[in-house]
């Protein structure tokens, strides 16, 4: 069948699959199976349901949940009924959750964590718009998801459903993606159905998808990133399993052996890391075969382009270290998605060695989701780049400024309620200003080089792009976040949060007891370990990039207490205004 709409991606699968785990979570230590049965009958049981409540084509739906197919089953029924969702990070702050619910004007909220409810009880008298609380889990208090599947059950008309379908276009709005913005409250990004559809089929062969595949799920749904790649995989009829949590991702992944997932930097730093430190704790023959393995890792290039010699090496440790790492993720996958933030090469080059195939992409919100990405086939990908760009978009680097420009049919409609700041990014032409600067490498692969918004200048009115030395800052095991600043200053510095638990290991190492971590802070173990480097990341940079001084704080930034938002971009100015007196300490000592 023609599929213009994303919810008839799941009216295909009705027709074309008998799969008995098209979604999956964990219960108990137990995997939950829904079959593409039960996936059609409980989003016809929530379409009953919410209309049985009172809604209507045009109200909102809210979801602020964690992963699950109860997630689904929701965003699926609201579609087919023309209801737009607004869907919430969980951790979002009460003030943004407060805005967001007003300003969507959303009628029913489906959350799953006594938490949350707190929130909402907490400015109930402030949510005029508001009228159903529904949970996924048993809070006491709220009305559980199985009432409204059987008030669906009972209402249920599959006639009266169909018919509210076939009024449904794919230029009606699917969904308000409300952006995590570092300034201010967020935007709502008007998605509709041909956005998203647009994109899937621009970009369905990014991997040799199989209806055989698993795929494991853990970044957050209300996220476009996780979403569209749901999607993706719902559309090749690919099993998703749901994470417990972000700690649980190891033991997911070889308990289900997916073949493919989808992460953030962040984490793939961690499991590299992961790698490292167990690396660090062999000894002898076992150590140099891990140390030269990863060298051998380091150095790698795509399509056989190191040749023969070095492909022997590269057979000889997969068999001895790669395999250990494959079979650290399951031992079967075929693809790790990479997104969110600018990933180091190095990392790419290391997994993909490996026989772990990573491929990074670019993209926002507001253009649902894939500007460009990384491919398989030859000549398809690029390390240090995110790939070329997808096929129905046209893309171009401004002269002025070499910001990028898109324009296509993933583009949104623009922000909701909004005209102001839609008309601030699209331009009279159609481009969308992405706020992003970036060049092309061999007139193919697109390659970002700076956020224009994070771009700062010295008092020497040299420019420096912050997160390009962060990520050099941050290879480092022993410094687990950092913020290059110094706009307007003579030099560059930076705020450094050192990775304790690494730490810890080393101290433990040099025979050395460990005191309180404030003790650790000022200690000249931990200054040596920084400043050198420093030094060596100083040594691939520009003179007026280098940094001169530094400050190691004691601190953990989080979603929840405001420092990073919920893509884990810094919120560079909550963290300047909350480390002021360090900054000035840092910038009024004598040069």
């Amino acid at each position: 069948m023609e599929i213009t709409r994303v919810f008839d991606i799941l009216d295909n699968l009705k027709l074309n699959s008998s799969k008995t785990d098209i979604l999956n979570s964990k219960d108990q230590k137990k995997w939950i199976n829904y079959s593409v049965e039960d996936f059609y009958a409980y989003t016809g049981y929530v379409c009953a349901g919410l209309l049985a409540l009172g809604l209507k084509k045009g109200d909102v739906v809210s979801l602020m949940s964690n992963n699950r197919p109860e997630w689904n089953f929701v965003d699926y029924a609201s579609q087919k009924l023309g209801m737009p969702t607004a869907p919430l990070y969980p951790t979002i702050s009460a003030t943004d959750l407060k805005f967001i619910l007003n300003h969507s004007e959303a009628k029913i909220i489906f959350i799953s964590d006594k938490s949350i409810y707190t929130k909402l009880i907490e400015m109930e008298d402030e949510l005029p718009h508001l009228k159903f609380v529904f949970s996924f889990n048993s809070i006491e208090g709220v009305k559980h998801f199985s009432e409204l599947i059987e008030l669906g059950k009972k209402n249920f008309s599959e006639q009266k459903i169909n018919n509210l379908k076939a009024h449904i276009s794919e230029n009606d709005l699917l969904t308000i993606l409300y952006t995590s913005g570092t300034t201010g409250y967020p935007k709502g990004v008007m998605i509709t159905h041909k956005n998203l559809l647009s994109n899937l089929k621009a970009c369905q062969y990014l991997a040799p998808f199989k209806p055989e595949w698993r795929a494991l799920s853990f970044l957050p749904l209300n996220h476009v990133y996780e979403r569209f790649l749901n999607t993706l995989y719902l559309y090749h009829g690919v099993s998703i399993y749901y994470a417990e949590s972000f700690e649980t991702i190891g033991d997911n992944c070889r308990e289900i052996h997916p073949q493919i997932f989808v992460a953030v930097p962040r984490i793939l730093e961690r499991v590299l890391e992961k790698i490292c430190a167990a690396g660090e704790k062999l000894s002898g023959l076992k150590k140099k075969i891990f140390d030269f393995s990863l060298r051998i890792a380091e150095n790698y290039e795509h399509d056989g382009k190191n040749g023969p010699w070095y492909e022997l090496q590269r057979k000889v440790c997969g068999a001895l270290v790669y395999s250990k790492w494959r079979e650290a993720v399951g031992g079967k996958i075929v693809c790790i998605v990479s997104g969110g933030a600018a990933l180091n090469p190095r990392i790419e080059r290391i997994f993909s060695c490996a026989g772990l195939k990573l491929l990074q992409g670019y993209g926002l919100t507001e253009t649902c989701v894939v500007v460009s990405v990384n491919k398989f086939g030859k000549g398809n990908a690029m390390f240090g780049t995110v790939g070329t760009i997808v096929e129905n978009l046209d893309v171009r680097i401004a002269e002025e400024d070499g910001e990028i420009l898109m324009r296509g049919p993933s583009l949104m409609s623009g922000y909701y309620k909004n005209p102001e700041a839609t008309a601030e990014v699209i331009d009279a032409n159609g481009w969308f200003h992405t706020g992003d600067v970036g060049v092309f490498v061999n007139n193919k692969f697109l390659k970002i080089t700076d956020r224009k918004k994070e771009l700062f200048k010295t008092s020497a009115g040299k420019y420096i792009s912050p997160v390009f030395i962060e990520n050099k800052l941050k290879e480092c095991r022993y410094i687990e976040q950092c913020m290059v600043i110094g706009s307007g200053q003579k030099f560059a510095s930076a705020l450094i949060v050192p990775h304790i638990p690494h730490l810890k290991e080393h101290y433990q190492k040099l025979n050395i007891q460990w005191p309180r971590t404030e003790v650790v802070l000022e200690d000249e173990e931990l200054k040596k370990i920084i400043n050198a480097h420093i030094k060596q990341v100083n040594s691939s940079l520009a003179p007026y990039e280098q940094i001169k001084r530094c400050q190691i704080i004691n601190a953990h930034w989080t979603v929840e207490t405001g420092e990073i938002t919920p893509k884990m971009s810094l919120k560079r100015k909550v963290i300047e205004e909350k480390y002021n007196h360090a900054i000035n300490k840092i910038f009024s000592l004598e040069e």
